[in-house]
């Protein structure tokens, strides 16, 4: 499916604000409520919007901690923890990457004492290389619309 500018607008509107209306996006927009809902449908129909999320402050809700945590996994545990990075709660994003490392995982977490316990465990599935979080330089960034050439 080709996007374009008015689809790439409403895709704006609603990443800023999923319960955002449809009457409020087309009245930003210069659409009709039925025309944005038509054109949400088909984005959805496409697989372009794959879901509707709550994103939570992870601050406000206990965990203080936030760090960047890389693993160069031991020969023959990559599998393994590729299984099992899925049960661990308090990664929040996982990638696998090129490079020395394998995996980069974006973790939240109380405290000091909770992060230890979370490396105890990583350790046994490779080398890990932690890096504290002290902000987010840009929060929730959209996708945008790509520069015409």
């Amino acid at each position: 499916m080709n996007i374009d500018d008015l689809s790439w607008a409403i895709l704006e509107q609603l990443q800023k604000n999923a319960r955002v209306s449809f009457s409020e996006i087309g009245r930003k927009i210069g659409l009709t409520s039925p025309a944005v809902a038509e054109r949400v449908k088909k984005m959805e129909d496409a697989g372009i919007i794959q879901s509707y999320r709550t994103n939570l402050s992870h601050q406000k809700s206990g965990y203080q901690l936030r760090a960047i945590i890389t693993l160069r996994a031991f020969t023959g545990r990559l599998k393994a923890f590729l299984e099992t990075v899925k049960t661990f709660k308090e990664v929040i994003n996982c990638y696998r990457i090129t490079g020395n490392e394998n995996i980069i995982m974006e973790v939240v977490l109380h405290d000091q004492v909770h992060l230890e316990k979370l490396i105890d465990q990583l350790i046994t599935y490779g080398e890990t290389r932690t890096h504290i979080v002290l902000s987010n330089v840009i929060d929730d960034a959209p996708i945008r619309q790509p520069q015409k050439s």
